[in-house]
């Protein structure tokens, strides 16, 4: 197909467009770029006026109408939300006289998942798409456009059509076809495999940790997570992105794809973590609590995502950005990428320069990070 029989748009909203058009496009079926997600978002007002999100997302069409391409985009006036940091790119282009914001993010709101960023019928309309998007920031003075989180596989797509890549880690913990967490346990030095059978022993004394999903979970579920979500909202960001109703609107739109693990003391909730479901990962997405357990944080975060993910026959659980403790609780190491595209030609070459140097650091770091996890060395 020609880029003559295609058109590009922008849309103000994930809602201007069908939502089965949408989804036959996520070929992959990642909850987090759905139609259900993305428009529990902007319907809920986590994304829209005064949040700094708006969405805009890009559609790539036949000339009869048919969707052949889209991108989850926004035009973000901050860089909040993202968790790929690019506060110093800001200032650094402010300072030489620019307006870096307004500016294209490309991404699941909130959400430092990996996933497909450019939702395609054939990999071959890929630079239509992109091009439409730098295009975009040229015609509305956008400084750049960026892609968050995306899955390996689409990488060379970005890279092909001239975008720049950056790199990160985040702790994965991948199944190595476990009956059990036992059979992971199995895998780890024995004073690791110590360690943790006494965090969970602990943490499964003082609470008791139930598994919930789809029609499983009320709104008193979720008003009793919502008050977790605030806490460590309010402790690590300031305002929490999603609102209330986001949960209830999750909650309608892709039951099965929620999983809410929650701890009670004496049946009354006193911790919980929400976990997206995926078709082969589970992802963590947030955590909090009203009392402080030992060890729970880990338990249910961390060891209850790892049994759940061994039930379902998942191939890792992603548990979201940062956290090196993570390591020692058998998630390694992983490399995380993100795609750049620079309007203005020495702002670009700038960043390039920055990316290189960042690139090798963030490789030291990888290699240095696999030699301290808790596995049995020369497995």
């Amino acid at each position: 197909m020609s880029e003559l029989e295609l058109s590009a748009r922008l849309l103000g909203s994930i809602n201007d467009v069908d939502a089965r058009d949408w989804d036959a496009l996520n070929t992959s079926d990642n909850p987090f770029v759905s139609h259900a997600f993305l428009s529990a978002c902007e319907d809920s007002g986590s994304v829209g006026p005064g949040t700094g999100w708006q969405a805009a997302p890009i559609v790539l069409e036949s000339d009869s109408g048919a969707l052949l391409g889209a991108m989850p985009a926004f035009l973000k006036g901050h860089s909040q939300g993202e968790y790929v940091f690019d506060h110093s790119w800001a200032d650094a282009y402010e300072r030489a006289g620019g307006s870096y914001y307004p500016k294209l993010q490309i991404a699941a709101p909130f959400t430092p998942a990996t996933g497909p960023r450019l939702l395609l019928a054939d990999d071959a309309l890929a630079p239509a798409l992109l091009s439409a998007a730098a295009q975009i920031c040229a015609q509305n003075s956008l400084s750049s456009a960026h892609a968050t989180f995306i899955e390996p596989e689409q990488l060379p797509l970005f890279e092909d059509n001239g975008w720049l890549l950056r790199s990160d880690i985040q702790f994965h913990w991948h199944n190595r076809d476990y009956d059990n967490f036992d059979g992971f346990l199995a895998d780890l030095a024995s004073r690791k495999r110590k360690d943790l059978r006494k965090e969970r022993a602990k943490a499964q004394a003082a609470v008791e940790i139930r598994h919930l999903s789809g029609s499983d979970i009320t709104e008193a579920d979720w008003d009793a997570f919502w008050v977790f979500y605030q806490d460590t909202g309010a402790r690590k960001w300031g305002t929490p992105y999603l609102t209330r109703e986001a949960f209830t609107l999750m909650s309608e739109r892709m039951p099965d794809k929620l999983l809410l693990i929650m701890g009670y003391r004496d049946g009354v909730p006193i911790a919980g973590a929400l976990n997206v479901i995926g078709r082969d990962a589970l992802y963590g997405r947030y955590w909090g609590c009203t009392e402080t357990v030992p060890f729970l944080h880990f338990e249910i975060c961390y060891y209850q995502a790892i049994d759940a993910a061994i039930a379902r026959g998942l191939a890792r659980v992603e548990a979201g950005a940062q956290g090196g403790h993570k390591l020692a609780r058998g998630y390694a190491p992983v490399e995380t990428w993100s795609a750049h595209w620079m309007v203005d030609a020495g702002f670009r070459e700038a960043v390039a320069d920055f990316l290189e140097r960042e690139r090798q650091g963030v490789a030291t770091d990888k290699i240095y990070l696999n030699r301290r996890t808790p596995f049995r060395k020369g497995d």
